[in-house]
């Protein structure tokens, strides 16, 4: 298993020491595959970012484009891991990476399964196509939320999706990704006073004035979900006075928080919730906002229909369809295109320490994304 064509690509993926937004080669490989089998192949980069839009036209008829990153997060403390995250290591039925899951064996996937369709199929009603960044981990401003703009004005149409995001849950093929949470991030700066702490009457000390606040935002009563989405959640991730003396009471302290909501709600309808609560307070703050997608649900149509029943073949099991986890590049083609799936390996060790997938998962995955495309095109 360990010398499968998806093994083999997704172990010189993984040495591609690519951590965002440094693609490192990893894009030039895929290219040098796809051009081989007749994708016409162009690389539309902002920046530093790389990004990859590849293309195969076979006759008038619908599009699928498979979605993906090439850059990883940093490995960590190199200490921990059992081996170079940046060597691919097979051991106890695993390969170990950075990237191995997220998402270097997606990519290694779905190139091998169209090779393979090409080299099937001379002819099909349709066309195939990748889009491929390098800033996915990132800021994700100059990856494929510019490309899909720029192609859009080209007219290029895109009718399904696959994201070979990371979905599966305890066993490959469990979990197909039909949507995302929406992701809004608030930044509450609180202005006080600065003073010695044996003189507080001489301050104005700002976590006093914030302790009320975060009880108050705590206690919203968001909502309770619905079929597809699970309840809106509120977390406090983070609060900072940048203050170093022990005796100094501080002049203003930070609060970060992270919503991660369902479409139930909009980011302006969050917003104003949440400066309703703010400024019922007497103080002094700031508030400033970062936006980083709103919510999304797919069409069920075909494509969600042929994964379903292709992994219940191929897999023997029936996969839920769910919208947990956190946000994907597939919020930037949803307005876009009318059925998106996010289907790809184990998530469980994904910007983990010794992160890795099964050694038999990836020439599965590739199965997979081969037999959609046949049941799609053929």
């Amino acid at each position: 298993m360990i010398n499968d064509p998806s093994n083999i690509l997704l172990s010189k993926l993984i040495e591609c020491k690519s951590i965002t937004p440094d693609d490192n080669g990893c894009q030039d490989i895929i290219l040098n595959r796809l051009e081989a089998i007749g994708f016409e192949c162009e690389k539309i980069n902002f920046g530093e970012v790389k990004n990859l839009w590849a293309l195969l036209k076979s006759t008038d008829g619908p599009t699928l484009c498979f979605l993906g990153h090439t850059d990883v997060v940093p490995p960590g403390p190199i200490d921990e891991w059992g081996s170079n995250p940046f060597l691919s290591t097979e051991r106890n039925g695993f390969i170990y990476g950075r990237g191995a899951a997220d998402m270097k064996s997606g990519l290694a996937a779905m190139v091998t399964a169209v090779e393979r369709f090409a080299s099937d199929e001379e002819s099909f009603c349709g066309s195939i196509a990748f889009l491929i960044t390098s800033d996915e981990e990132g800021p994700a401003i100059n990856g494929t939320k510019k490309v899909i703009k720029e192609l859009i004005k080209r007219g290029q149409k895109i009718d399904w999706c696959i994201v070979g995001e990371p979905s599966s849950e305890k066993l490959l093929g469990d979990t197909i990704k039909i949507g995302r949470r929406g992701s809004l991030t608030g930044f509450i700066k609180i202005i006080g006073c600065q003073g010695h702490v044996a003189y507080p009457h001489l301050a104005k000390n700002p976590f006093k004035m914030i302790s009320p606040i975060i009880s108050d935002l705590n206690e919203i009563e968001w909502d309770q979900g619905n079929d597809f989405f699970p309840p809106t959640n509120f977390e406090i991730v983070d609060i900072n006075s940048s203050n170093r003396g022990i005796n100094v009471i501080p002049g203003e302290v930070e609060l970060v928080f992270n919503v991660r909501f369902n479409n139930l709600w909009d980011y302006e309808s969050i917003k104003n919730t949440i400066l309703k609560i703010v400024s019922s307070h007497d103080i002094d703050y700031e508030l400033k906002w970062k936006e980083s997608g709103i919510p999304f649900l797919s069409k069920k149509g075909r494509l969600i229909e042929i994964a379903q029943n292709v992994i219940r073949k191929e897999c023997s099991k029936n996969p839920k369809l769910s919208t947990g986890g956190g946000t994907s590049d597939g919020r930037f083609i949803a307005p876009y295109v009318p059925e998106i799936i996010e289907l790809g390996s184990k998530n469980e060790t994904i910007h983990k320490v010794n992160e890795r997938v099964p050694t038999e998962d990836t020439p599965k995955l590739s199965k997979i994304y081969y037999k959609i495309m046949k049941d799609l095109f053929v």
